[in-house]
């Protein structure tokens, strides 16, 4: 297994208010995982400490059979930016960087910009942006640039993709666009997708659903695509 969360659960505030309660569960290499509730259910809270982003209070996350609350700060930083892709509702693009230049911002940081060009620029068409490959964020329309954070996400082939409502801020057409790149990761690529959403039409695209409520899981069952 991939991802495993054993008896995991997360407080903050004082006094403390629980928003994660004895969550354990695994997600096999290929999968693609839809959590799904209502708001305030816990689905963001549960992507954050699976992906590292956070620290549960109890319980530990397994990432190819390690613990990722001991790992170290360098390790835990090479882990995040060679092997987990995040992807969120607003696509936090560098606005004075073209869009060639903001999906090799993860290559760049471990000096890979110039090996990993040729697999931007392959990201970049295959997304159908391709004429706009040198263009700035402000000349792109939101789901041109949602497009964009996906291509970045994807530049170090990462093996894990966290989606945290990717399609939440766009209208229907980009969404539905947002959502057939996610599957082609998923089933080109072999990435590991594990997405927030809301929209019971997307969640449904995932091969498999995580329902929560108040912090738990209350359900989880594979989908019949």
């Amino acid at each position: 297994m991939s991802i495993v969360a054993d008896k995991l659960g997360k407080q903050f505030g004082s006094p403390p208010t629980r928003i994660l309660a004895d969550i354990t569960l695994s997600i096999p290499d290929g999968d693609f995982v839809s959590l799904t509730g209502r708001s305030g259910a816990g689905k963001s809270s549960l992507l954050y400490v699976l992906s590292s982003l956070d620290d549960p209070t109890e319980g530990r996350v397994m990432i190819e059979d390690t613990d990722i609350a001991r790992m170290g700060s360098k390790q835990l930083h090479a882990l995040r930016n060679r092997t987990i892709g995040f992807v969120f509702q607003f696509h936090y693009l560098i606005a004075e960087l073209t869009v060639l230049e903001n999906v090799l911002v993860p290559a760049l940081k471990v000096h890979e910009e110039v090996s990993r060009r040729s697999r931007a620029e392959g990201l970049i068409a295959r997304f159908g942006l391709a004429e706009k490959m040198h263009r700035y964020p402000r000349q792109l329309s939101g789901g041109e640039m949602q497009r964009v954070a996906i291509a970045r996400a994807m530049i170090m082939q990462p093996k894990y993709l966290f989606a945290d409502e990717p399609t939440g801020s766009l209208d229907t057409v980009n969404a539905e666009s947002v959502m057939e790149i996610l599957s082609e990761c998923n089933e080109k690529e072999k990435t590991t997708v594990i997405m927030v959403t809301h929209d019971p039409d997307f969640a449904k695209m995932a091969k498999r659903q995580i329902r929560m409520a108040d912090g738990r899981v209350i359900g989880d069952d594979l989908n019949k695509n």
